[in-house]
């Protein structure tokens, strides 16, 4: 007689973690095993197994894909373009596979482990969108940390009302490179140059000339633009690209 609760499923119900099966398919090590399924050469019914630490069971088919080999995984550095009102310590939240620049995701595969271990270096305010960079990448890391003050962050501000000739020139005299992009009546929008450009720092310049922001959106960080992006959208740093 089975006295064995349904709530309660045997090890055998539960099947094995992926990484055994497969280390012992490719006659590896688990962490070897692990690699293989982390880089994306793992299928499970046909279907792309990413985690290693997923069950199968003894019926389902597993495939590793042919000359594929357990090779450490490179780091890489994601740009995302941050929708406003969103706090910059959730944003990362928004780098899954989903999210992903359309036109790139023919030609570069998203791993879960590109999200993991992501250090932010560019936070912006909550009610603030535009670029923000994560990188799992020590070079890139310290270049932003060492750079942080000559880096010059190109950042759209509308602003309500015109601008007068006056404002401006009191705005030259800050810290940022100012000019007008466009102007209305009800609304103008001013492009700021700013290097070492700290989160708060652009509002407290406005405010100094009685200007109310109405929207404020980071479109470069040193060379690297947000062109092509949507909000909530990111992409990977491309190797030629540099800050």
């Amino acid at each position: 007689m089975n006295n064995r609760s349904n709530d309660n499923p045997s090890p055998e119900d539960e099947g094995i973690r992926l990484a055994k099966r497969v280390a012992a398919m490719a006659g590896v090590s688990r962490r070897e095993a692990e690699l293989l399924i982390e880089n994306g050469t793992v299928r499970v019914d046909g279907v792309p197994a990413l985690l290693p630490q997923s069950r199968v069971q003894p019926h389902q088919k597993v495939e590793i894909e042919a000359g594929a080999k357990p090779e450490p995984i490179v780091p890489v550095t994601l740009l995302l373009y941050k929708p406003a009102g969103m706090a910059t310590d959730v944003a990362h939240r928004l780098l899954v596979a989903a999210n992903h620049h359309e036109p790139e995701r023919a030609g570069q595969r998203f791993l879960p482990v590109h999200a993991k271990g992501q250090h932010c270096m560019t936070p912006l305010e909550t009610g603030a969108s535009g670029l923000v960079v994560y990188t799992q990448e020590f070079r890139i890391e310290r270049k932003l940390q060492e750079d942080a003050g000559i880096l010059e962050h190109e950042v759209m501000v509308d602003v309500a009302g015109a601008v007068s000739p006056e404002v401006l020139a009191r705005l030259e005299r800050s810290p940022a490179r100012v000019s007008i992009g466009r102007q209305a009546d009800d609304q103008t929008g001013l492009r700021f140059a700013l290097k070492g450009a700290r989160p708060g720092q652009i509002a407290n310049i406005c405010d100094t000339v009685d200007l109310r922001i109405l929207a404020m959106r980071r479109i470069r960080i040193g060379r690297v633009p947000l062109a092509g992006l949507q909000p909530g959208q990111w992409r990977y740093l491309a190797p030629h690209e540099r800050f």
